[in-house]
């Protein structure tokens, strides 16, 4: 169980990682400071193989009526994929891609919704981002950084930079579960960050992918402690001086059938981790649990004032 105790000791722990600055999130011509505003990023799904059932869209008038639905109920930006990232599902070719995406960017994007493309194919990048996709959620590994960097700059995009540790997220190999992740993401987006500066990105964004699938012999119960683990420890990545995004997880085998409450449960450690931009299938119930919190008070919590209250 998450308790007060856990919680003072990881922040006496690492307080000096709790204060730190990080950038404005920098999207079209907007400018998000996402401590005090935290920006919300809602999920359309143009392949049918998605988990998440609610956020299918089944042609591409469907799509572009879920994503000025959710730009309606509060999304900052309208996140768009053609390929599920669960590795045990069909890859969707380039072209396939490129053909679902295009007319649903085009069209959102027309209407002043900002439209993020998921994916680790460059020419699907590109083709989103000519089509007027203003960030790329970029699920590719370190091998396509030399082909998608200098696009990004070109077209002076946002780009979410996740954790990917094989190929692409689907690389389920290469995924491990490390009791603390932290240091390994410091180093891991140190290099990438410094390398996507080195060639013009100035608007990043960093995302520790816990929603990325794992191998099957992981049994879902440890995956789920180590997304918690991650959540709550996200403000340990601040030291990267950029905002960082969370893909709230679905934990189908702990909620069950109410599965649908899961992204707001998570949303709560997430925002105390010091998240930034939350990714979710669930938009109307993670604005409102973010509107609460910041009501309820500020977000980091002053253990000195406390203690002396106590006493």
């Amino acid at each position: 169980m998450i308790s007060l105790t856990d919680l003072v000791d990881l922040a006496r722990r690492f307080e000096s990682d709790l204060s730190l600055p990080v950038d404005l999130l920098r999207v079209g011509n907007r400018k998000i400071d996402v401590d005090a505003t935290p920006a919300i990023m809602g999920c359309v799904n143009l392949s049918q193989d998605s988990t998440y059932r609610e956020s299918i869209a089944t042609s591409t008038h469907s799509a572009i009526r879920k994503g000025r639905i959710l730009a309606a109920q509060g999304a900052d930006i309208v996140d768009i994929g053609a390929e599920s990232s669960n590795p045990r599902t069909v890859q969707v070719t380039i072209r396939e891609q490129i053909s679902a995406l295009v007319p649903v960017v085009e069209e959102l994007a027309s209407q002043g919704i900002v439209v993020s493309i998921e994916t680790y194919e460059p020419a699907v990048a590109r083709s989103c981002l000519e089509a007027g996709a203003l960030v790329l959620n970029y699920s590719g590994g370190l091998a396509s950084d030399g082909d998608i960097f200098p696009m990004v700059a070109e077209h002076q995009a946002t780009i979410i930079l996740c954790y990917v540790e094989g190929e692409n997220s689907r690389d389920v190999s290469a995924k491990g579960i490390d009791e603390d992740p932290i240091p390994g993401m410091l180093d891991y987006f140190d290099r990438r960050v410094d390398h996507a500066r080195s060639v013009g990105v100035d608007r990043i964004v960093i995302d520790p992918g816990i929603g990325f699938s794992h191998e099957r012999s992981v049994p879902a119960n440890v995956r789920t402690h180590y997304q918690a683990r991650a959540l709550l420890n996200t403000f340990r990545l601040r030291r990267i001086g950029l905002p960082i995004c969370h893909a709230l997880p679905h934990a189908f085998s702990l909620f069950e059938d109410e599965f649908r409450t899961a992204e707001g449960f998570f949303t709560v450690l997430a925002h105390l981790g010091g998240t930034g931009i939350y990714r979710t299938h669930e938009v109307p119930r993670i604005r409102a649990i973010l509107g609460a919190l910041r009501a309820l008070g500020p977000q980091t919590f002053n253990l000195d004032k406390a203690e002396s209250t106590a006493q």
